[in-house]
Order: structure tokens, then C-alpha cells, then sequence
């Protein structure tokens, strides 16, 4: 089996690289990455001297790149990590997201087409159901649930995954789909809350929270995605939507204290700045489909998974810091400096 792994130097993606490694030894990996600001190459070290990993540096969008990959590589699988994420950058800047999470989908998919392929995975995200209230505990996302995106990214996102089923009923492309919910762990680029918050923390600086903090996610942690999407590989129905939720929902402050009591830091160092526009309420997935079809389901409660998460980054700072130079500096001052 070979399969190829788009977006594996970020977050979610080095995680699959890495299980995929550990429990398919027999697999070959094929990693394409455009190494844009929230990736970074150093992330996969131990990757890249295993014989079954190989690296290509390319984009998404570009076809002629991504087609000369495919004609060497032919790989039997494909999954699609490769996005633009940050819902505050597409709400500055919605372009990116629309070229990269629609049109690098479609190039994708192209290339898949062309070369023959026994599945195109497509990672999406729950945001593209928009949100549930708070006052409303008994409400949960869905496979069927009506999509209602709120932001750029989220209507990217959104727009990918009807791209994929469209592919599937009109050409037969073998196409699965995951909706996960809010993801933490190693590797996360610091503009997401935890990182963030964990970095901030260590340095005793400010921790921004947006509004009073009660927005609500369901946190999975992020070996357990990457477990789920390997199940819908092995075990999920081409044409299928699957939705990976951890189970574990906390409102954005509840995790921002937890964060500083791990760290024994002080609640003062939190600073309330102006809320997001259309910021959703409430995210909580019913992962029931893929427990009964997939035999899949969470295994890391929350309380476990932040402090594993905690440590990982104590441990690694240098990563931390590597991420967070530069390009980082400048974005991080232009998105917090006015909602004080």
C-alpha cells in the first residue's frame, strides 16, 4: 500500500504520518507539503529517516507539480489534509482559503481521476455545520445535519466537501469524507487556542480570550482523529460522511484555567479582548455513525490529553520557538493589537 498525505508537515497531518508509521510499517508514505507559515519541515525529522517516507515540497494548487508526483509515485490512496485553517486569517484575507481549500481539492481529485486511485479521503471539519446554541446541551452536529457555515474558512471547507461527493456521483471517484471536531495535541501551530495559550502562559504574557470565553468546542485529541481517519479508511463506505467528535466539550475559558493551573501561572495573566465576527456559539459532535459502522470512537479524555498535551510543548520549546519568529510576530500584533 502506498499511500500519499497532503498537508503532513502541519498539525494533524505529522500526526497521521506518524501513526501511519508506527501501525502500517509495511506502507509506503508519500508527504506533499507547500511548507507555508503554519508547517514546518523539522516537525517530520524522524519522518524523513524512515526508507517508507518520502517528502515533496509542492502546493495543492499547482496542477503540473502535483500531476508529475502522481506519475511517480501512484499512489493507491490519497488524504487531504492540505488547508488553510485559521478561520481569524480567512476572515482578513478569504482568497487563500477559497484557492487552496476548493481549487487545491479539485487539482487533487483531478490527479486522482487521472491516475486511478482506491480512495480520495477528504478531512474536513465540523464548523461547516455552523453552530448550536448554548442553551441547548441536548443538540449535537449530525452526518445529515443542513450545512450553515459562518465564516470564510468554514464555507471553504464546506465547499470542498460537496466538490468530493459531486466527483463521487459524477465520475465514480472512490471519496470518503471526515468532519472532526476541535483538535489538540503536538505539533499544533501557536495561533490556535491551546498552543497559544501554553506559549503565552510559559512566558507570562497576556493570554487574549475573545468575548467572556463561553464559546463552547468539543476537544478531541489528536492521535484519536488520526485513528479514526485511518478506520474510515480501512473500514468506511465510499460516498460516506463520517464525523469524528471527541466527546469532550469545554467552554474557551474553562480551557485557558486549566491551562494556567497546569502551568501553576496566575488568572490575572488573562486579558478579555474584543470577540470575533461571527463567532460560532457551540460545536459537540454525535460520533454514533462512525462508533457503529467503524467501531470507532475516543479514547482520551480530556483531562488526560491537556496535560500530555502540556508537557509535549514544555519539552519541546524549541519547535515552540522556531514557530513563532519571524512572519509570526507581525500577525500575532495586527490580530490582537486593537480588540484590547
Amino acid at each position: 500500500m502506498k499511500i500519499l498525505v497532503t498537508g503532513g508537515a502541519g498539525f494533524i497531518g505529522s500526526n497521521f504520518v506518524y501513526l501511519l508509521l508506527e501501525e502500517r510499517p509495511d506502507w509506503k508514505v508519500v508527504c506533499v507539503d507547500a511548507l507555508t507559515y503554519a508547517a514546518n519541515i523539522h516537525t517530520l525529522n524522524d519522518a524523513l529517516k524512515n526508507p517508507n517516507f518520502t517528502f515533496y515540497k509542492e502546493d495543492i494548487r499547482n496542477r503540473e507539480g502535483i500531476f508529475e508526483i502522481f506519475e511517480k509515485e501512484h499512489p493507491d490512496v490519497v488524504v487531504n489534509f492540505a488547508a488553510e485553517s485559521h478561520v481569524d486569517r480567512s476572515i482578513e484575507n478569504p482568497g487563500i482559503f477559497l484557492e487552496t481549500n476548493i481549487l487545491g481539492t479539485q487539482v487533487m481529485m483531478d490527479a486522482c481521476r487521472k491516475y486511478g486511485i482506491e480512495r480520495f479521503h477528504q478531512v474536513g471539519t465540523d464548523e461547516v455545520y455552523g453552530d448550536l446554541p448554548l442553551d441547548r446541551p441536548d443538540l449535537f452536529f449530525h452526518e445529515d445535519t443542513p450545512i450553515h457555515t459562518s465564516s470564510p474558512y468554514s464555507t471553504s471547507k464546506a465547499s470542498a466537501d460537496l466538490l468530493a461527493l459531486a466527483y463521487h456521483r459524477t465520475y465514480g471517484l472512490p471519496v470518503t469524507i471526515s468532519r472532526c471536531s476541535n483538535n489538540y495535541g503536538p505539533y499544533q501551530f501557536p495561533e490556535k487556542l491551546i498552543p497559544l495559550m501554553i506559549n503565552n502562559a510559559s512566558q507570562d504574557k497576556k493570554l487574549p480570550v475573545y468575548g467572556e470565553g463561553l464559546n463552547v468546542r468539543d476537544w478531541l485529541y489528536v492521535k484519536d482523529h488520526c485513528y479514526g481517519i485511518l478506520a474510515v479508511l480501512e473500514k468506511g463506505k465510499v460516498g460516506e460522511v463520517y464525523n469524528l467528535g471527541g466527546h469532550n466539550e469545554k467552554a474557551n475559558i474553562e480551557i485557558v484555567k486549566i491551562i494556567l493551573e497546569e502551568l501553576g501561572k496566575p488568572e490575572s495573566l488573562i486579558t478579555y479582548v474584543a470577540d470575533r465576527k461571527g463567532h460560532d456559539q457551540r460545536y459537540a459532535i454525535d460520533p454514533s455513525k462512525a462508533n457503529k459502522e467503524l467501531g470507532w470512537g475516543p479514547t482520551t479524555m480530556f483531562k488526560d490529553g491537556i496535560k500530555l498535551t502540556i508537557d509535549w510543548y514544555k519539552n519541546h520549546m524549541d519547535w515552540m520557538n522556531e514557530c513563532t519568529s519571524g512572519e509570526y510576530q507581525n500577525y500575532y500584533k495586527e490580530m490582537y493589537k486593537d480588540r484590547v
